[in-house]
Protein backbone atom coordinates (compact mmCIF):
# COMPACT_ATOMS: atom_id res chain seq x y z
CA UNK A 1 0.00 0.00 0.00
CA UNK A 2 2.80 2.45 0.88
CA UNK A 3 4.30 1.85 -2.59
CA UNK A 4 1.38 3.81 -4.08
CA UNK A 5 2.50 6.93 -2.18
CA UNK A 6 5.62 8.74 -3.46
CA UNK A 7 8.17 9.27 -0.68
CA UNK A 8 9.64 12.77 -0.77
CA UNK A 9 12.57 14.38 1.02
CA UNK A 10 13.73 18.00 1.09
CA UNK A 11 17.05 18.12 -0.73
CA UNK A 12 19.32 20.75 0.82
CA UNK A 13 21.15 21.17 -2.47
CA UNK A 14 18.11 21.86 -4.67
CA UNK A 15 15.98 23.43 -1.90
CA UNK A 16 12.95 21.40 -2.89
CA UNK A 17 11.22 18.14 -2.05
CA UNK A 18 12.25 15.31 -4.32
CA UNK A 19 10.84 11.83 -4.85
CA UNK A 20 13.12 9.14 -3.47
CA UNK A 21 14.05 6.20 -5.68
CA UNK A 22 17.28 4.19 -5.92
CA UNK A 23 19.86 5.21 -8.50
CA UNK A 24 20.34 1.56 -9.43
CA UNK A 25 16.63 0.78 -9.23
CA UNK A 26 17.20 -1.71 -6.40
CA UNK A 27 18.88 -0.49 -3.22
CA UNK A 28 18.91 2.93 -1.56
CA UNK A 29 22.48 3.62 -0.53
CA UNK A 30 22.35 5.77 2.59
CA UNK A 31 25.36 7.37 4.31
CA UNK A 32 25.05 9.06 7.72
CA UNK A 33 27.75 11.04 9.47
CA UNK A 34 28.53 9.25 12.72
CA UNK A 35 30.34 10.20 15.92
CA UNK A 36 33.86 11.33 16.63
CA UNK A 37 34.62 9.04 19.56
CA UNK A 38 36.64 11.38 21.77
CA UNK A 39 33.91 11.76 24.42
CA UNK A 40 30.36 10.66 25.21
CA UNK A 41 27.78 11.74 22.65
CA UNK A 42 25.35 14.45 23.85
CA UNK A 43 21.65 14.92 23.15
CA UNK A 44 22.39 17.30 20.27
CA UNK A 45 24.25 14.46 18.56
CA UNK A 46 21.42 12.07 19.30
CA UNK A 47 18.84 14.42 17.83
CA UNK A 48 20.61 13.78 14.50
CA UNK A 49 21.06 10.04 15.05
CA UNK A 50 17.38 9.59 15.98
CA UNK A 51 16.37 11.54 12.87
CA UNK A 52 18.60 9.35 10.70
CA UNK A 53 17.08 6.25 12.31
CA UNK A 54 13.56 7.58 11.71
CA UNK A 55 14.44 8.18 8.07
CA UNK A 56 15.90 4.70 7.64
CA UNK A 57 12.90 3.07 9.36
CA UNK A 58 10.48 5.10 7.23
CA UNK A 59 12.21 4.10 4.01
CA UNK A 60 11.95 0.45 5.04
CA UNK A 61 8.29 0.99 6.01
CA UNK A 62 7.79 2.03 2.39
CA UNK A 63 9.40 -1.24 1.30
CA UNK A 64 12.66 0.27 0.09
CA UNK A 65 15.71 -1.94 0.37
CA UNK A 66 18.23 0.19 2.26
CA UNK A 67 21.95 -0.21 2.79
CA UNK A 68 23.03 2.18 5.54
CA UNK A 69 26.57 3.15 6.47
CA UNK A 70 27.47 5.26 9.51
CA UNK A 71 31.12 6.15 9.93
CA UNK A 72 33.12 6.22 13.14
CA UNK A 73 35.72 9.01 13.25
CA UNK A 74 38.48 7.56 15.39
CA UNK A 75 41.33 9.76 14.20
CA UNK A 76 41.21 13.55 14.23
CA UNK A 77 42.62 16.39 16.32
CA UNK A 78 40.44 15.59 19.36
CA UNK A 79 41.07 11.85 19.52
CA UNK A 80 44.81 12.33 19.03
CA UNK A 81 44.94 15.04 21.70
CA UNK A 82 43.04 12.83 24.15
CA UNK A 83 45.23 9.79 23.50
CA UNK A 84 48.42 11.82 23.86
CA UNK A 85 47.33 13.57 27.07
CA UNK A 86 46.34 10.25 28.64
CA UNK A 87 49.45 8.42 27.38
CA UNK A 88 47.30 5.85 25.58
CA UNK A 89 47.23 4.41 22.11
CA UNK A 90 44.51 5.79 19.87
CA UNK A 91 42.56 2.52 20.12
CA UNK A 92 42.82 2.41 23.92
CA UNK A 93 41.64 6.01 24.24
CA UNK A 94 38.56 5.73 22.02
CA UNK A 95 37.39 2.31 23.24
CA UNK A 96 35.19 3.45 26.19
CA UNK A 97 33.51 6.11 24.03
CA UNK A 98 33.17 3.71 21.11
CA UNK A 99 31.48 1.13 23.35
CA UNK A 100 29.30 3.76 25.03
CA UNK A 101 28.05 5.00 21.66
CA UNK A 102 26.70 1.57 20.75
CA UNK A 103 25.16 1.14 24.19
CA UNK A 104 23.39 4.48 23.73
CA UNK A 105 22.10 3.42 20.31
CA UNK A 106 20.49 0.35 21.91
CA UNK A 107 19.00 2.46 24.71
CA UNK A 108 17.41 4.79 22.14
CA UNK A 109 16.16 1.86 20.03
CA UNK A 110 18.19 3.01 17.04
CA UNK A 111 18.51 0.19 14.53
CA UNK A 112 22.11 -0.78 13.74
CA UNK A 113 23.53 0.45 10.45
CA UNK A 114 24.66 -2.23 8.02
CA UNK A 115 28.28 -1.08 8.29
CA UNK A 116 30.13 1.04 10.87
CA UNK A 117 33.50 1.73 9.21
CA UNK A 118 36.31 3.24 11.28
CA UNK A 119 38.45 5.85 9.58
CA UNK A 120 41.68 4.12 10.61
CA UNK A 121 40.69 1.05 8.59
CA UNK A 122 40.68 3.06 5.34
CA UNK A 123 43.96 5.00 5.49
CA UNK A 124 45.41 3.38 2.35
CA UNK A 125 42.23 4.11 0.39
CA UNK A 126 42.48 7.75 1.50
CA UNK A 127 46.10 7.92 0.35
CA UNK A 128 45.06 6.52 -3.04
CA UNK A 129 42.41 9.23 -3.46
CA UNK A 130 44.89 11.97 -2.51
CA UNK A 131 47.37 10.67 -5.10
CA UNK A 132 44.63 10.73 -7.73
CA UNK A 133 43.67 14.32 -6.84
CA UNK A 134 47.32 15.40 -6.96
CA UNK A 135 47.77 13.80 -10.37
CA UNK A 136 44.67 15.54 -11.71
CA UNK A 137 45.75 18.95 -10.41
CA UNK A 138 42.96 19.32 -7.85
CA UNK A 139 45.36 19.12 -4.92
CA UNK A 140 48.83 20.41 -4.09
CA UNK A 141 51.45 20.02 -1.39
CA UNK A 142 52.03 23.07 0.79
CA UNK A 143 55.43 24.15 2.03
CA UNK A 144 54.43 22.77 5.42
CA UNK A 145 54.18 19.24 3.98
CA UNK A 146 50.38 19.12 4.17
CA UNK A 147 48.34 18.25 1.09
CA UNK A 148 45.51 20.66 0.32
CA UNK A 149 42.51 20.63 -1.99
CA UNK A 150 42.38 23.67 -4.24
CA UNK A 151 38.76 24.81 -4.26
CA UNK A 152 39.33 27.18 -7.20
CA UNK A 153 39.77 24.05 -9.33
CA UNK A 154 36.19 22.97 -8.58
CA UNK A 155 33.79 25.45 -10.16
CA UNK A 156 30.72 24.06 -8.37
CA UNK A 157 32.14 24.65 -4.91
CA UNK A 158 29.44 26.13 -2.67
CA UNK A 159 26.45 24.60 -4.43
CA UNK A 160 25.25 22.70 -1.34
CA UNK A 161 25.48 25.61 1.09
CA UNK A 162 24.50 28.07 -1.69
CA UNK A 163 27.53 30.23 -0.99
CA UNK A 164 29.52 31.97 -3.71
CA UNK A 165 33.16 30.97 -4.11
CA UNK A 166 34.38 34.58 -4.05
CA UNK A 167 32.49 35.22 -0.81
CA UNK A 168 34.07 32.13 0.73
CA UNK A 169 37.55 33.24 -0.29
CA UNK A 170 36.95 36.75 1.05
CA UNK A 171 35.63 35.45 4.36
CA UNK A 172 38.47 33.00 4.78
CA UNK A 173 41.15 35.60 4.00
CA UNK A 174 39.69 37.89 6.66
CA UNK A 175 39.87 35.14 9.26
CA UNK A 176 43.35 33.72 8.69
CA UNK A 177 46.72 34.65 7.28
CA UNK A 178 47.38 32.51 4.20
CA UNK A 179 51.14 32.39 4.92
CA UNK A 180 50.46 31.07 8.40
CA UNK A 181 48.91 27.94 6.90
CA UNK A 182 51.36 27.81 3.97
CA UNK A 183 48.65 27.12 1.40
CA UNK A 184 47.60 28.94 -1.74
CA UNK A 185 44.18 30.08 -0.57
CA UNK A 186 42.92 30.44 3.00
CA UNK A 187 39.73 28.59 2.02
CA UNK A 188 41.56 25.51 0.70
CA UNK A 189 41.11 22.51 2.98
CA UNK A 190 43.52 19.83 4.11
CA UNK A 191 43.53 16.32 2.64
CA UNK A 192 46.63 15.12 4.49
CA UNK A 193 47.94 16.72 7.66
CA UNK A 194 51.72 16.48 7.97
CA UNK A 195 53.08 14.87 11.12
CA UNK A 196 54.01 17.11 14.04
CA UNK A 197 55.66 15.19 16.89
CA UNK A 198 54.75 17.76 19.53
CA UNK A 199 51.10 17.70 18.48
CA UNK A 200 50.67 14.08 17.38
CA UNK A 201 53.00 12.11 19.62
CA UNK A 202 53.40 8.61 18.15
CA UNK A 203 50.23 8.70 16.05
CA UNK A 204 50.92 8.88 12.33
CA UNK A 205 50.87 6.90 9.07
CA UNK A 206 53.47 6.71 6.35
CA UNK A 207 52.51 7.97 2.89
CA UNK A 208 54.14 9.07 -0.40
CA UNK A 209 53.81 12.67 0.86
CA UNK A 210 55.40 11.94 4.25
CA UNK A 211 54.25 10.96 7.72
CA UNK A 212 50.87 12.25 8.81
CA UNK A 213 47.17 11.51 8.85
CA UNK A 214 44.13 12.18 6.66
CA UNK A 215 41.88 15.21 6.91
CA UNK A 216 38.45 14.71 8.45
CA UNK A 217 36.54 15.61 5.29
CA UNK A 218 38.41 13.01 3.25
CA UNK A 219 37.60 10.28 5.75
CA UNK A 220 33.84 10.44 5.09
CA UNK A 221 34.21 10.66 1.31
CA UNK A 222 36.49 7.65 1.24
CA UNK A 223 34.36 5.42 3.43
CA UNK A 224 31.15 6.39 1.61
CA UNK A 225 32.56 5.72 -1.87
CA UNK A 226 34.46 2.57 -0.98
CA UNK A 227 31.45 0.91 0.68
CA UNK A 228 28.46 2.36 -1.19
CA UNK A 229 29.93 3.34 -4.55
CA UNK A 230 30.94 6.57 -6.23
CA UNK A 231 27.34 7.84 -6.41
CA UNK A 232 25.05 7.39 -3.40
CA UNK A 233 21.34 8.05 -2.97
CA UNK A 234 21.08 9.82 0.39
CA UNK A 235 23.60 11.53 2.65
CA UNK A 236 22.33 12.71 6.04
CA UNK A 237 23.78 14.68 8.91
CA UNK A 238 23.32 17.68 11.18
CA UNK A 239 23.01 21.15 9.67
CA UNK A 240 26.32 22.09 11.31
CA UNK A 241 28.03 19.60 8.98
CA UNK A 242 26.62 21.12 5.81
CA UNK A 243 29.46 23.65 5.55
CA UNK A 244 32.30 23.10 5.27
CA UNK A 245 32.27 19.33 5.85
CA UNK A 246 29.68 18.20 3.32
CA UNK A 247 30.65 20.91 0.86
CA UNK A 248 34.21 19.62 0.96
CA UNK A 249 33.03 16.03 0.60
CA UNK A 250 31.30 16.96 -2.66
CA UNK A 251 34.36 18.73 -4.06
CA UNK A 252 36.93 16.02 -3.38
CA UNK A 253 34.59 13.12 -4.21
CA UNK A 254 33.40 14.47 -7.55
CA UNK A 255 36.87 15.52 -8.63
CA UNK A 256 38.05 12.01 -7.84
CA UNK A 257 35.17 10.06 -9.42
CA UNK A 258 33.91 12.40 -12.15
CA UNK A 259 30.35 11.61 -10.99
CA UNK A 260 27.66 13.23 -8.85
CA UNK A 261 28.55 12.22 -5.31
CA UNK A 262 25.11 12.42 -3.64
CA UNK A 263 21.64 12.54 -5.12
CA UNK A 264 19.75 13.87 -2.06
CA UNK A 265 21.26 15.70 0.92
CA UNK A 266 19.18 15.87 4.12
CA UNK A 267 20.11 17.82 7.24
CA UNK A 268 18.58 18.00 10.71
CA UNK A 269 18.31 21.36 12.47
CA UNK A 270 20.04 22.36 15.70
CA UNK A 271 19.02 21.36 19.19
CA UNK A 272 19.02 24.00 21.92
CA UNK A 273 18.33 23.58 25.63
CA UNK A 274 15.84 25.94 27.29
CA UNK A 275 16.22 28.25 24.25
CA UNK A 276 20.01 28.44 24.74
CA UNK A 277 22.92 26.82 22.99
CA UNK A 278 23.99 23.74 24.90
CA UNK A 279 27.11 24.45 26.93
CA UNK A 280 28.83 22.94 29.94
CA UNK A 281 29.45 26.44 31.30
CA UNK A 282 25.70 27.12 31.30
CA UNK A 283 24.96 23.83 33.04
CA UNK A 284 22.59 22.75 30.25
CA UNK A 285 24.83 20.11 28.66
CA UNK A 286 23.32 16.61 28.72
CA UNK A 287 24.55 13.24 27.63
CA UNK A 288 22.06 10.41 27.38
CA UNK A 289 23.48 9.00 30.60
CA UNK A 290 22.69 12.26 32.43
CA UNK A 291 19.02 11.87 31.51
CA UNK A 292 18.94 8.18 32.42
CA UNK A 293 20.40 9.09 35.81
CA UNK A 294 17.45 11.46 36.29
CA UNK A 295 15.08 8.50 35.91
CA UNK A 296 14.05 8.88 32.27
CA UNK A 297 14.07 5.99 29.82
CA UNK A 298 15.62 5.70 26.39
CA UNK A 299 12.14 5.49 24.85
CA UNK A 300 11.13 8.76 26.47
CA UNK A 301 14.24 10.55 25.27
CA UNK A 302 13.79 9.08 21.79
CA UNK A 303 10.18 10.25 21.66
CA UNK A 304 11.14 13.81 22.59
CA UNK A 305 14.00 13.94 20.07
CA UNK A 306 11.79 12.47 17.36
CA UNK A 307 8.52 14.34 17.72
CA UNK A 308 9.59 17.64 16.11
CA UNK A 309 10.16 17.82 12.35
CA UNK A 310 13.82 17.23 11.58
CA UNK A 311 14.26 20.57 9.77
CA UNK A 312 12.80 22.50 12.73
CA UNK A 313 15.15 23.54 15.57
CA UNK A 314 14.32 21.50 18.66
CA UNK A 315 14.13 23.23 22.04
CA UNK A 316 14.96 20.57 24.64
CA UNK A 317 13.44 21.19 28.07
CA UNK A 318 12.87 19.01 31.10
CA UNK A 319 9.19 19.97 30.89
CA UNK A 320 9.19 18.69 27.32
CA UNK A 321 10.74 15.44 28.51
CA UNK A 322 7.99 15.11 31.12
CA UNK A 323 5.40 15.66 28.38
CA UNK A 324 7.07 12.96 26.28
CA UNK A 325 6.85 10.63 29.26
CA UNK A 326 3.12 11.34 29.66
CA UNK A 327 2.51 10.78 25.94
CA UNK A 328 4.21 7.40 26.08
CA UNK A 329 2.25 6.52 29.23
CA UNK A 330 -0.95 7.22 27.30
CA UNK A 331 0.22 4.97 24.49
CA UNK A 332 1.18 2.17 26.87
CA UNK A 333 -2.10 2.44 28.78
CA UNK A 334 -3.92 2.11 25.47
CA UNK A 335 -1.93 -1.00 24.57
CA UNK A 336 -2.70 -2.55 27.95
CA UNK A 337 -6.39 -1.78 27.54
CA UNK A 338 -6.41 -3.42 24.10
CA UNK A 339 -4.59 -6.47 25.43
CA UNK A 340 -7.42 -6.85 27.92
CA UNK A 341 -10.08 -7.35 25.23
CA UNK A 342 -11.36 -10.93 25.36
CA UNK A 343 -15.02 -10.90 24.31
CA UNK A 344 -16.38 -12.42 21.12
CA UNK A 345 -17.68 -9.02 19.99
CA UNK A 346 -16.18 -7.62 16.79
CA UNK A 347 -16.44 -4.21 15.19
CA UNK A 348 -17.59 -4.56 11.54
CA UNK A 349 -15.65 -1.51 10.29
CA UNK A 350 -12.34 -2.29 12.04
CA UNK A 351 -10.48 -3.19 8.83
CA UNK A 352 -11.46 0.11 7.21
CA UNK A 353 -10.66 2.09 10.37
CA UNK A 354 -7.15 0.65 10.46
CA UNK A 355 -6.61 1.00 6.71
CA UNK A 356 -7.64 4.67 6.79
CA UNK A 357 -5.28 5.34 9.70
CA UNK A 358 -2.39 3.55 7.99
CA UNK A 359 -2.88 5.50 4.75
CA UNK A 360 -2.96 8.82 6.63
CA UNK A 361 0.10 7.84 8.70
CA UNK A 362 1.94 6.89 5.50
CA UNK A 363 1.03 10.10 3.68
CA UNK A 364 2.45 12.24 6.46
CA UNK A 365 5.67 10.20 6.61
CA UNK A 366 6.04 10.38 2.83
CA UNK A 367 5.84 14.17 2.96
CA UNK A 368 9.42 14.83 4.07
CA UNK A 369 9.02 12.87 7.33
CA UNK A 370 6.12 14.91 8.74
CA UNK A 371 6.32 13.11 12.06
CA UNK A 372 3.99 15.45 13.97
CA UNK A 373 1.26 14.75 11.41
CA UNK A 374 1.93 11.01 11.61
CA UNK A 375 1.72 11.08 15.42
CA UNK A 376 -1.55 13.04 15.27
CA UNK A 377 -3.00 10.17 13.21
CA UNK A 378 -1.91 7.70 15.90
CA UNK A 379 -3.54 9.66 18.72
CA UNK A 380 -6.73 10.23 16.71
CA UNK A 381 -6.87 6.48 16.15
CA UNK A 382 -6.40 5.84 19.86
CA UNK A 383 -9.22 8.22 20.82
CA UNK A 384 -11.51 6.49 18.33
CA UNK A 385 -10.65 3.02 19.68
CA UNK A 386 -11.04 4.15 23.31
CA UNK A 387 -14.54 5.34 22.44
CA UNK A 388 -15.36 1.95 20.93
CA UNK A 389 -13.97 0.22 24.03
CA UNK A 390 -16.15 2.42 26.24
CA UNK A 391 -19.17 1.16 24.30
CA UNK A 392 -18.04 -2.49 24.57
CA UNK A 393 -17.92 -2.67 20.77
CA UNK A 394 -14.56 -4.48 20.48
CA UNK A 395 -13.39 -8.02 21.13
CA UNK A 396 -10.57 -10.54 20.62
CA UNK A 397 -10.53 -10.32 16.82
CA UNK A 398 -10.28 -6.53 16.97
CA UNK A 399 -7.45 -6.80 19.51
CA UNK A 400 -5.37 -8.84 17.08
CA UNK A 401 -5.89 -6.36 14.23
CA UNK A 402 -5.15 -3.32 16.40
CA UNK A 403 -1.94 -4.82 17.79
CA UNK A 404 -0.78 -5.72 14.26
CA UNK A 405 -1.39 -2.11 13.21
CA UNK A 406 0.56 -0.82 16.21
CA UNK A 407 3.42 -3.19 15.39
CA UNK A 408 3.47 -1.79 11.87
CA UNK A 409 3.70 1.86 12.93
CA UNK A 410 6.14 1.01 15.70
CA UNK A 411 8.52 -0.32 13.05
CA UNK A 412 8.87 3.41 12.29
CA UNK A 413 8.45 5.01 15.72
CA UNK A 414 10.42 2.52 17.82
CA UNK A 415 8.91 3.70 21.12
CA UNK A 416 6.09 1.26 21.93
CA UNK A 417 6.35 -1.79 24.18
CA UNK A 418 3.98 -4.26 22.56
CA UNK A 419 5.18 -7.56 24.01
CA UNK A 420 5.41 -6.95 27.73
CA UNK A 421 5.19 -10.32 29.41
CA UNK A 422 3.25 -10.87 32.62
CA UNK A 423 6.36 -12.61 33.94
CA UNK A 424 8.01 -9.20 34.21
CA UNK A 425 5.84 -8.49 37.27
CA UNK A 426 7.46 -9.96 40.42
CA UNK A 427 5.50 -12.61 42.29
CA UNK A 428 5.32 -10.52 45.47
CA UNK A 429 3.65 -7.71 43.51
CA UNK A 430 1.10 -10.06 41.95
CA UNK A 431 0.32 -11.54 45.37
CA UNK A 432 -0.03 -8.06 46.89
CA UNK A 433 -2.51 -7.11 44.17
CA UNK A 434 -4.58 -10.26 44.79
CA UNK A 435 -4.60 -9.62 48.54
CA UNK A 436 -5.61 -6.00 47.94
CA UNK A 437 -8.56 -7.10 45.83
CA UNK A 438 -9.60 -9.53 48.55
CA UNK A 439 -9.31 -6.76 51.15
CA UNK A 440 -11.46 -4.45 49.03
CA UNK A 441 -14.12 -7.11 48.63
CA UNK A 442 -14.14 -7.50 52.41
CA UNK A 443 -14.20 -3.69 52.80
CA UNK A 444 -10.95 -3.85 54.73
CA UNK A 445 -9.89 -0.42 53.50
CA UNK A 446 -6.84 0.06 55.78
CA UNK A 447 -5.31 -3.21 54.54
CA UNK A 448 -6.19 -2.35 50.93
CA UNK A 449 -4.44 1.01 51.30
CA UNK A 450 -1.42 -0.61 52.95
CA UNK A 451 -1.07 -3.09 50.06
CA UNK A 452 -1.51 -0.29 47.51
CA UNK A 453 1.29 1.70 49.20
CA UNK A 454 3.50 -1.41 49.20
CA UNK A 455 2.97 -1.85 45.46
CA UNK A 456 3.77 1.83 44.84
CA UNK A 457 6.93 1.61 47.00
CA UNK A 458 8.22 -1.16 44.72
CA UNK A 459 7.92 1.05 41.63
CA UNK A 460 4.56 -0.20 40.32
CA UNK A 461 1.11 1.36 40.06
CA UNK A 462 -2.38 -0.06 39.81
CA UNK A 463 -4.53 0.45 36.70
CA UNK A 464 -8.07 -0.64 35.91
CA UNK A 465 -9.17 -2.58 32.83
CA UNK A 466 -12.31 -4.43 31.65
CA UNK A 467 -10.78 -7.58 33.15
CA UNK A 468 -10.13 -5.91 36.49
CA UNK A 469 -7.15 -4.16 38.09
CA UNK A 470 -3.57 -4.88 37.06
CA UNK A 471 -0.13 -3.48 37.89
CA UNK A 472 2.41 -1.80 35.64
CA UNK A 473 5.75 -0.12 36.09
CA UNK A 474 5.29 3.37 37.50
Amino acid sequence: MQNDIPFKLFNTETKQKEVVFPIDGKTLRFYACGPTVYNYAHIGNFRTYVFEDLLRRSLEFFDFQVKMVMNITDVDDKTIKGAKENNLSLEEYIKPYFDAFFEDLKTLHIKPADVYPKATDYIQEMIDIILDLLNKGYAYTGTDGCVYFSIKQFSNYGRLSHLKLQELKKGASQRVNVDEYEKEEASDFVLWKAYDEKRDGKIYWDSPFGKGRPGWHLECSTMAMKILGKSIDIHAGGIDNMFPHHENEIAQSECYSGRQFVKIWVHSAHLVVEDKKMSKSLGNFYTLRDLLDKGYSGRQVRYLLMQAHYRTPLNFTMQGLESAKLSLDRLQSFIERINGLDSDTSFPSMDKTIEDAKISFSRFLADDLNISGALSVVFDFIRNIHSLCDNNALGKQDKKKIIEFLQSINSVLGVLELNKEEAEIPLEIKEALDKREEARKNKNWPLADELRDFILSKGYKIEDSPKGPYVKKA
